[in-house]
């Protein structure tokens, strides 16, 4: 497997990076994760958005989804269609107004996942758990059945126990770590600490921060998810167009 970071950013992009958005490759297979705020512009610069296979949404927050209709746009009204399927978008029905908003003419079809059940996508199977977010949000657990290989994407949310059994021994933890250690009251989204430790307690052997804050030393918050990890393991800051091979 292969993952590249299109955009990284919590709530808006900033100088020139977008908001959440990965691409995931494996066997000729291309998977979008996430489509958020100047995705399309970024995923141009790597890849041929025509030759998508499938797009899977987490939630419906702007940040994670800005860039839906402006590639909907784009598999429409383009003449270099490579021929006349149109492009899975997975999404949960938990909010009906944007779920429908999934499909377009001549371009995107909505796929309902159900959050109980293990999805199969090309050769992904991809398995939920409910985020703790202000809407409903499913991290996602995907294993590359070839190699049984293991991404674990938490999504948007604030940490809760429930997250380490989810993911346990993964070979790329990626997480939302939109906060420095030192915030204080009600959050929605974890900090560098928390991320950190979920990697130790989960195993796993690799972490990427991301949804990361737009302002701040990002040296410092990578360091405070370091010191609550432990040495052994691995720490990445995501930045645009970063590769990991899993």
């Amino acid at each position: 497997m292969k993952l590249t970071v299109l955009g990284f950013l919590g709530g808006y992009p900033s100088n020139g990076n977008a908001t959440s958005s990965y691409l995931l490759e494996s066997d000729g297979f291309h998977l979008l994760i996430d489509c958020g705020s100047g995705a399309l512009l970024s995923l141009e610069e790597v890849f041929d958005p025509l030759k998508l296979d499938a797009v899977i949404l987490t939630h419906y927050h702007h940040d994670h989804t800005a860039d839906v209709g402006v590639l909907q746009y784009y598999w429409q009204l383009h003449d270099e269609r490579y021929d006349q399927r149109v492009l899975p978008i997975y999404g949960h029905s938990q909010d009906s107004v944007n779920f429908n908003g999934l499909d377009w003419p001549q371009s995107t079809q909505k796929i309902a996942y159900h959050p109980d059940k293990v999805l199969s996508i090309g050769p992904f199977k991809i398995s939920f758990l409910k985020m703790q977010h202000p809407v409903p949000t499913f991290g996602l657990r995907i294993t590359e059945s070839k190699t049984g290989k293991v991404v674990v994407f938490t999504a948007d949310t604030a940490y809760f126990s429930k997250l380490t059994g989810f993911a346990q021994n993964a070979d790329l933890l990626m997480t939302d770590t939109n906060f420095f250690a030192d915030k204080k009251g009600k959050k929605w989204h974890m900090t560098s600490t928390e991320s950190g430790q979920l990697a130790k307690d989960a195993n796993v052997k690799s972490l990427l921060l991301t949804h990361l804050p737009a302002v701040g030393d990002l040296n410092q918050l990578k360091q405070e998810a370091k010191q609550a990890a432990g040495d052994e393991l691995p720490v990445q800051l995501a930045s645009r167009h970063l590769k990991i091979e899993i």
